[in-house]
């Protein structure tokens, strides 16, 4: 029992917990603030029970006067020490908030290429929830919670009546939160899932926008979108109903209580046993007893709603720990190894890459076939770091990619998937993948590389013209030159191209093969997903991919004959293989010379 406890002490603290440590401070302050308005409370009860037990049996106007003067004055500091309190808790709120932005929006980046299912803004919306609860009235509920004992004591001692009056609403009102507590779980977990599933929808949707248009899917999607709808309003309405009802008698119950407390003290004034002021000051202190809690129960279906975010996001923080910087390794110039590789996708157990092994020299070009759904893709996302190895090894030099840090690995990588898409932006700004202050002349390099500089230089403000979202303001064949030129961009030693001239033209291809050629002669390594025989023109090895499985490779020409004598031999049926690699080949362009280094097959 001993060890577990010390177990336990020693667990180390989840990264919303020591952001929330780190605000220890200002929180102590909160304390304090409480601690004064608290006492600052009383002015209102006591105020009463001097104009009440002194004023009137006097009728003494200068008493009423030097009361209200002091009164007016406690309120003041109530107002001020309020207004502090409430504003601090809102700078605690938005400084965890700013604390954790980095890390969540890490969060909705990673989270697709660890834990697909998992993804989406949620943990933005997490994060905004944690942050409105902190910031609204919940916290200062609390904080006031604990000196509620100090509002029945004073009761207690104006007469023990009224402070086991107090007592039993108070018991009651606690009773009432725990019920609360057990009664908004489930709902409020239903009403969270339920909004996930909208959003999702809401977010697919949007992104798909043209098809549903074109092919008449609004109508249908809409049906699906009312009903996700209803279930969600209903949730909402349950746990609305618990919280509005449990709320509501509540309000009842402190309103009856404060009767109660009149009845009660009307019944000691008769018997001579209190003073008229105590009625007064007793039905005041017991309501301003209850108040918090009150106050908690009205804020409970939100603090529940934080609660939940709180958990999830430190699950998701957990789940991906934040990546320790490794040391520094020299830029890479020689080789790229593939080491008997499988390859799942992020969340599932299933494998589509089985044992890949192959490796290429600097100056040498791969082009990777097969027919679709044979794990070209799979393949290329695990070479270049954005899909772990389920087993074996990629690398880049000797060093394993989990060797370098995703910043300092992506100096030395241009990745061009399929689905391709450019942020809202400048062309240039696209190009020099977002870096603050680019040097304009990597930025035309990178376009002269792509073949797409001519083209940037008519759009309407060439290099400085706006993209719009997703790159809406380009064609579809602009877009993918433009996201060659930024997978280029800073001379990358490895250089992967997914499908990267399925929206291209022949001029475009031709483009496309002297980038490959231009990125071989510098010493670079390329490697090439191909459905058209064009995007291999620049490649001089060929794998082939079946089933997930590496059918065959080496120098592309021996490749594609003993592909065609496979097509031929088995004709009329022929192979998968064959119709991928055994095509013509696209002749490299008589403008550009191939380049003489790295031809040998690699070991």
């Amino acid at each position: 029992m001993k060890a577990r406890t010390q177990s336990m002490a020693g667990a180390p603290r989840t990264e919303l917990a020591a952001a929330l440590a780190a605000c220890r401070g200002s929180y102590l302050g909160v304390a304090v603030f409480t601690a004064i308005l608290n006492i600052l409370y009383l002015t209102g009860s006591f105020f009463m029970l001097q104009v009440y037990d002194r004023v009137l049996p006097s009728r003494s106007i200068p008493t009423l006067v030097a009361l209200c003067v002091l009164a007016a004055t406690l309120y003041g500091f109530q107002a001020v020490l309020d207004i502090v309190r409430n504003r601090v808790l809102i700078r605690i709120a938005g400084g965890l908030a700013e604390t954790l932005d980095r890390r969540v929006y890490e969060l909705v980046v990673k989270l697709p290429l660890r834990a697909p299912m998992m993804g989406g803004f949620e943990p933005v919306r997490d994060l905004d929830q944690i942050r409105s609860f902190m910031s609204g009235g919940g916290p200062a509920a609390l904080f006031d919670l604990p000196w509620m004992p100090l509002y029945l004591g004073i009761c207690y001692i104006f007469h023990p009546m009224l402070g086991l009056t107090a007592t039993v609403g108070a018991i009651i009102l606690v009773i009432i939160t725990t019920i609360t507590e057990f009664k908004i779980r489930r709902p409020s977990a239903e009403v969270s899932a339920l909004g996930s599933r909208r959003n999702s929808l809401a977010e697919m949707s949007r992104r798909n926008s043209e098809v549903l248009h074109a092919m008449g899917m609004v109508g249908r999607f809409s049906a699906v979108w009312a009903e996700h709808g209803r279930n969600y309003l209903a949730a909402h309405q349950r746990a609305g109903d618990i919280t509005g009802g449990l709320g509501g008698l509540s309000r009842a119950l402190r309103m009856m209580l404060q009767s109660a407390v009149l009845a009660v003290g009307a019944y000691l004034v008769i018997n001579q046993q209190a003073t008229a002021g105590i009625i007064i000051a007793g039905s005041i202190l017991s309501a301003r007893a209850l108040a918090p809690v009150e106050l908690v129960i009205a804020q409970w279906r939100t603090f529940v709603a934080a609660r939940q975010s709180w958990h999830r996001l430190n699950n998701l923080l957990a789940r991906l720990p934040v990546e320790t910087q490794p040391m520094e390794l020299p830029k890479p110039k020689s080789l790229l190894s593939v080491e008997h590789i499988s390859v799942a996708p992020p969340g599932s157990n299933t494998v589509v890459v089985q044992d890949v092994a192959f490796s290429l020299k600097a100056g040498q070009g791969l082009g990777v076939v097969g027919p679709s759904a044979s794990g070209k893709s799979s393949l290329v996302r695990a070479i270049v770091g954005v899909w772990i190895a389920a087993r074996g090894k990629v690398r880049i030099d000797g060093a394993t990619l989990d060797q370098w840090s995703s910043e300092a690995l992506g100096e030395h990588i241009g990745y061009l998937p399929q689905d391709m898409e450019l942020f809202a932006g400048t062309v240039a700004q696209n190009i020099a993948r977002l870096e603050p202050s680019p040097a304009s002349e990597k930025v035309i390099a990178a376009a002269k590389a792509a073949g797409v500089h001519e083209m940037i230089l008519g759009l309407p403000n060439g290099y400085e013209t706006q993209m719009g979202e997703g790159g809406t303001a380009l064609s579809a064949g602009q877009r993918q030159r433009v996201g060659l030129a930024r997978a280029l961009y800073g001379d990358p030693f490895l250089v992967v191209l997914d499908e990267p001239n399925s929206s291209l033209d022949q001029e475009g291809d031709e483009a496309l093969t002297r980038a490959i050629l231009g990125v071989r002669a510098r010493g670079g390594i390329v490697v090439v997903v191909a459905h058209r025989p064009s995007a291999v023109a620049g490649v001089d090895y060929l794998l082939v991919m079946r089933g997930g499985r590496q059918h065959a490779f080496g120098p592309k020409d021996v490749v594609l004959k003993e592909a065609m004598k496979a097509a031929q031999s088995a004709q009329p049926a022929k192979p998968a293989v064959a119709a991928a690699a055994g095509q013509a080949v696209a002749p490299v362009p008589a403008s550009v010379r191939v380049p003489t280094r790295g031809q040998d097959v690699p070991s």
